[in-house]
């Protein structure tokens, strides 16, 4: 039987394999996938053994994958798919502290993305996944093959010793950063090449959902030499800092006179997702006009694209991820089709145009109406 394995899909169905021990989610999940034309469940499997007997039977196109299962686990599974396979896995975790580390741990392995299982699968609550599943499985469908035969990323060592955050003097420069999709191994790779007198605050808006954020944002201070940490209400924004916006949060920046601050909001979802990068960076454009950075990264779809345009309306320089160095390109494109891009750059060069950045005048170009273009769009993200 001819290898599809390092093919991409070339019709319009998705075959998906779903895997998962739980017999309610075998069902549940085929049943929501299937309300898409463009999808066919072609299999499901109860543990890792079965589902690698399946993919050659079946050729999937995805694979949806439960990572704490009996027999073999998700995380035993992972490798042989990546590796001889080069099929693109979508994680399905519980939201457990226990399936928080499993989910981190499969997409330094090779995971392309994750989504969790609602507390209650019977309720009415699994459709509340509905739609961001569908999408998702559409989405790493385009993934390309080459990008998957790659070794899976190894985490950086942890560093024992770092800089301790001083209480001032305030940053005067910002650096904003949204990303989705491949985030976590991409920011597992650029925040360790950060130094510890890193002269800008940092702000990241990672697409991720409640009670991951602040063990994500844990598990990058460990690599780090600038401390990570979730972002809290009213958190001073200073040089060698880090803040990520909590999930189900928005992360806002305002200036005042004793220093920069953190804002959170549970304001409605912006470009679909909360929190938004539109709103972080229509937020920075405001209080930071040409002193601040943005930077959007791998992630699929638009969010954060007219958000950076605010960024570029006032002076500041923008930077996107390149194609071939992001898992999706959705994000970048956005921004880059809308010309509110300075710098198109591979994920290695990030940083060191940062420093570069950071260490001369602003470089960034002031597009037209700058006011105006700032407040139509901060207005546009509370909408």
């Amino acid at each position: 039987m001819a290898d599809r394995s390092s093919q991409e899909p070339t019709g319009k169905t998705i075959r998906v394999l779903v895997v998962d021990d739980s017999a309610l989610m075998r069902k549940l999940i085929p049943h929501i996938l299937t309300q898409d034309p463009r999808i066919e469940v072609v299999a499901t499997a109860m543990d890792g053994l079965f589902a690698l007997k399946k993919i050659p039977e079946f050729h999937p196109d995805v694979i949806t994958l439960d990572v704490d299962m009996p027999r073999m686990d998700g995380l035993t599974t992972l490798p042989h798919i990546v590796r001889d396979y080069q099929i693109p896995v979508l994680v399905v975790s519980s939201l457990t502290e226990r399936g928080a580390q499993m989910t981190f741990k499969a997409l330094e392995m090779g995971a392309v993305d994750f989504l969790t299982k609602p507390k209650d699968a019977i309720s009415t609550h699994i459709g509340e996944i509905g739609e961001e599943l569908i999408r998702k499985v559409k989405s790493i469908a385009t993934v390309s093959r080459k990008k998957l035969k790659a070794a899976p990323l190894q985490s950086p060592p942890m560093v024992h010793e770092k800089r301790a955050v001083p209480l001032g003097p305030a940053a005067t420069r910002v650096v904003a950063i949204g990303i989705s999709t491949g985030g976590p191994n991409a920011l597992s790779e650029i925040l360790p090449q950060v130094p510890a007198d890193f002269p800008a605050g940092m702000l990241i808006v990672q697409h991720m959902p409640e009670g991951f954020t602040e063990m994500f944002a844990a598990r990058l201070n460990q690599i780090s030499r600038v401390e990570v940490k979730q972002a809290q209400d009213g958190d001073l924004v200073l040089p060698g800092r880090v803040l990520i916006a909590p999930g189900n949060r928005h992360l806002k920046v305002k200036k005042l006179r004793l220093g920069t601050i953190a804002m959170l909001s549970h304001g409605a979802a912006v470009s679909g997702h909360r929190p938004s990068a539109d709103v972080l960076f229509a937020s920075v454009a405001e209080e930071y006009g040409a002193e601040g950075i943005g930077v959007i990264m791998t992630g699929m779809g638009e969010d954060g694209a007219e958000g950076i345009g605010c960024m570029k309306a006032v002076g500041s320089l923008t930077i996107a991820q390149n194609e071939k160095s992001s898992v999706i390109f959705g994000m970048p494109k956005a921004a880059i089709k809308r010309g509110y891009i300075d710098q198109v750059l591979p994920l290695n060069e990030i940083v060191p145009t940062l420093r570069s950045a950071l260490a001369g005048p602003t470089v960034g170009q002031a597009g037209p109406s700058p006011a105006e273009a700032v407040h139509a769009r901060e207005d546009a993200g509370k909408a």
